[in-house]
């Protein structure tokens, strides 16, 4: 089977942490992804949907207004922080970043997808902030995990002591001193070392999604550019990922909408014919780093033939 995605094994020893949860390995990740985005501050946790939600956590009740075609943890996040949801037809914002929502002196902007350097220079302003993902199938991956990036110390000081019980930070925790009702949504050592670990794999892993993602632009007259996944409107999806399974080729959809899901109901209903269309005729095929010359041209050549190229 020519799999869709690929994540990388690791055997850890957990002695090496001192303690378990809260090595200097988290600081060190931290330091690392701040520097290479090109960010003077970071705040790890233990995943993406929680930085969103402690982004909008504490900020005046109001309407939220994010993409239908979105991973579901998204609206959860934006609802039980105690917001509104309204939904755009952006479809092209899958595979790298966009913006959460313009609070009146900063912005939120959500990468959950990317995650490229110097991109907080590039995108955003000092007091800005902006979310990475490390799920394990993201560009850099781990067992879950996210991180918020700032120019801005007192917004990153803020959530560092609202994800860490509400607790200031010190090396021994019985000399932390609790300051107000907080959270455990830290990212632990193991979630760091891994990602860590990846980080250093990522020069030559976007390398070689580079490559393959050429050939497949070539191969299909497309003009795909995220690295993350690759994505194509097929007219018949389900009879598509079908035949190409039968081939031994995973497929995957990324993402159905989620205006029209019942829990999610916004303030208002609008059209969103880009978002059904994408929702219903959108596929992922393979796209990793360890796929094989010969398995992107088998790929390809299935591909077409199942299209009628």
């Amino acid at each position: 089977m020519i799999k869709l995605m690929h994540v990388n094994d690791y055997v850890i020893d957990t002695s090496q942490f001192r303690p378990l949860l809260n090595d200097k390995v988290v600081e060190q990740f931290e330091n690392e992804i701040a520097s290479f985005v090109g960010a003077k501050y970071a705040c790890a946790l233990h995943s993406a949907t929680m930085g969103i939600f402690m982004t909008l956590l504490e900020q005046e009740k109001t309407i939220v207004e994010i993409p239908s075609i979105i991973p579901p943890v998204v609206p959860n996040a934006v609802i039980t922080s105690g917001h509104q949801i309204k939904y755009s037809d952006d479809v092209d914002w899958v595979g790298s970043s966009y913006v959460l929502h313009e609070f009146d002196d900063y912005k939120v902007i959500d990468s959950a997808q990317q995650l490229d350097e110097n991109q907080f220079t590039n995108q955003a302003n000092d007091e800005d902030l902006m979310i990475f993902s490390f799920y394990p199938t993201k560009p850099v991956g781990s067992v879950d995990g996210g991180m918020i990036v700032s120019n801005d110390e007192d917004k990153i000081r803020r959530l560092k002591i609202l994800t860490r019980y509400g607790t200031n930070f010190e090396d021994n925790s019985w000399e932390r001193k609790f300051v107000l009702p907080g959270w455990k949504m830290y990212m632990n050592s193991i979630q760091a070392w891994v990602a860590l670990e990846n980080f250093k794999k990522l020069e030559a892993k976007y390398k070689r999604f580079d490559e393959i993602r050429r050939e497949y632009n070539s191969a299909f007259g497309l003009n795909n550019t995220s690295r993350h996944l690759y994505r194509m409107r097929v007219p018949n999806r389900d009879v598509f990922m079908k035949q190409l399974n039968e081939k031994g080729i995973q497929c995957g959809i990324h993402y159905r909408s989620v205006h029209d899901v019942d829990c999610y109901t916004p303030v208002e209903r609008t059209p969103l014919p880009k978002s059904i269309l994408e929702s219903n005729t959108t596929v992922s095929i393979p796209f990793h780093e360890m796929m094989s010359d010969e398995e992107v041209n088998t790929v390809i050549n299935e591909v077409k033939l199942c299209l009628n190229y």
